[in-house]
């Protein structure tokens, strides 16, 4: 075995699923105030955090959730944008990918943080079944504190859909109730 077969077995550390897009803002991009619009800045989020997936899983992948996103700053008509992504977590199937944004003024050479966000990416095969996806070597501090956040995030997240789920049979039994009533 090769010692690129033994590493995509063994995982892949961070800095090999680091990606980087840069876009110019277009008028076709913006709202009537010559602002970013937030839909077009999610769809630029959603194509980095996939390359981030991609290289770490190797394989097709789909986004499972946007767990997170801040807007902190908007981004003008003009502006650069450029969009960092790295996986920070591999759990046995799917990916937490973290984006980081930043505005470039184009005149002024000035950059600014603008948003930031989580993701999750499945790993899947042409048909869309899951596959595993390799685990995530760590190298520094920063790496460490990431995955175990991503963790926490990924708790939060289920606990959520365990809420709405119970909430849904509530409102369900609820309205068998009252139809029986009638």
């Amino acid at each position: 075995m090769s010692t690129s077969e033994e590493t995509a077995i063994a995982g892949r550390t961070v800095a090999s699923t680091q990606s980087e897009m840069t876009e110019i803002i277009l008028p076709n991009d913006t709202n009537i105030l010559g602002n970013l619009l937030g839909g077009r800045l999610m769809h630029f989020i959603d194509l980095t955090g996939a390359m981030a997936a991609f290289r770490h899983s190797r394989t097709y992948v789909v986004t499972a959730a946007m767990d997170h996103i801040d807007f902190i700053q908007p981004v003008r008509l003009g502006d650069l944008v450029t969009l960092k992504s790295s996986v920070n977590r591999a759990f046995t199937t799917s990916m937490e990918v973290g984006v980081k944004v930043w505005a470039e003024n184009t005149q002024t050479g000035n950059q600014l943080h603008v948003a930031s966000a989580y993701l999750v990416f499945v790993a899947v095969d042409k048909e869309g079944h899951r596959l595993r996806v390799p685990q995530l070597i760590l190298e520094t501090p920063n790496e460490i504190r990431r995955h175990a956040d991503a963790l926490l995030r990924r708790e939060h997240r289920e606990a959520e859909s365990a809420r709405r789920s119970k909430a849904r049979h509530a409102a369900t039994a609820e309205e068998a109730a009252l139809a029986a009533l009638e």
